[in-house]
């Protein structure tokens, strides 16, 4: 197996930076659903939540989509 390129870490870094700005709103209900969800687990970030979920759910949703041939 041949060592990995000097600079593919790097590369890779760079690719998963993350450089494009989405903003959702929410509701008082939601925002203290999100809150008590965040004090409960100890989480300080709530963008991560939102990712992960997020990603969560479009990744699920093309996986089960997925053409097929018959």
């Amino acid at each position: 197996m041949a060592p990995p390129e000097p600079d593919l870490f790097e590369k890779r870094k760079k690719a998963m930076k993350r450089t494009h700005r989405q903003v959702i709103y929410l509701n008082d209900s939601e925002i203290s659903a999100v809150k008590e969800y965040c004090r409960r687990f100890g989480l300080k970030g709530r963008s991560a939540i939102f990712r992960e979920a997020t990603m969560e759910r479009i990744l699920t949703g093309l996986d089960e989509s997925h053409p097929t041939l018959f």
